[in-house]
């Protein structure tokens, strides 16, 4: 791997879109969840403006821009409310994306997951904080892992559970991942894995990378790649990345 300081203009020459991760990229790691009963209370994240700017800018520079998360796609509304008329929403792990107040559904989990859910909402722990209100997967936010969680999905030949150190993301097995997502978003504006740029930096991104012809990872304990920038410091992963494009436009 190669630090993003060796990334140089020619090895653009090919890519047409880059791929956000967001938590950990975009925004600071963590999820603030509280449920009470039949009451959930979320922290929505919001981007920094100069974020904001740089997607605005790479988007007038020709870029497409898409953000693919685990999260659902009321939240990313509005954490990228400013910035929806410059890119594409795949979320829930490449259940569905959202492109200009359309909704293109590559997945569908519910046979799948129907009767899961309500058994793994009568397990009762003192370390689960909460269900994230999620469509298409099953997300569990816990303070640790809970061994009663992975038991019913290690249960389930079909299902999968991916643990990213603050909750369980659960989905169908090689159906839902978001490298299947961006296989369908990249089939929406014809293009091929040598026009994609992708940033992640947890494990559910191991395959989302895998499928980019360019891909940076913001954690390399977690997940390789091509290049890689810090996840720590006074920057987030893509204000480095994409301050590092940027320069390439500069005068």
């Amino acid at each position: 791997m190669q630090p993003i300081k060796d990334l140089k203009k020619e090895y653009l020459e090919k890519i047409k879109m880059l791929v956000f991760d967001v938590d950990g990229i975009l925004v600071p790691r963590g999820t603030k969840i509280k449920q009470i009963g039949n009451i959930t209370t979320l922290e929505t994240k919001l981007i920094e403006k100069k974020q904001i700017e740089q997607i605005k800018e790479l988007n007038q520079k020709g870029f497409l821009m898409n953000i693919s998360s685990g999260r659902g796609l009321y939240m990313l509304q509005e954490m990228f409310r400013e910035v929806l008329p410059f890119v594409s929403l795949t979320y829930e792990n490449g259940s569905a994306t959202w492109y200009k107040g359309e909704i293109y559904q590559h997945v569908n989990s519910f046979k799948h997951l129907k009767d899961v859910f309500p058994r793994l909402k009568r397990v009762m722990n003192n370390n689960i904080k909460g269900f994230e209100p999620k469509e298409f997967i099953i997300t569990i936010h816990c303070s640790k892992r809970v061994k009663e969680i992975e038991e019913i999905i290690r249960a389930e030949k079909n299902l999968y559970t991916v643990w990213n150190g603050e909750a369980y993301d659960i989905g169908i097995k090689k159906d839902q991942t978001k490298a299947v997502g961006l296989k369908s978003v990249m089939k929406m504006f014809g293009l091929e894995k040598k026009n994609v740029m992708a940033i992640g930096d947890n494990y559910n991104d191991y395959e989302l990378l895998r499928e980019a012809g360019i891909a940076i990872t913001a954690d390399k304990s977690r997940v390789k790649a091509n290049f890689y920038v810090p996840l720590t410091g006074a920057f987030l992963p893509a204000d480095k990345l994409m301050r590092r494009i940027l320069s390439f436009y500069k005068p």
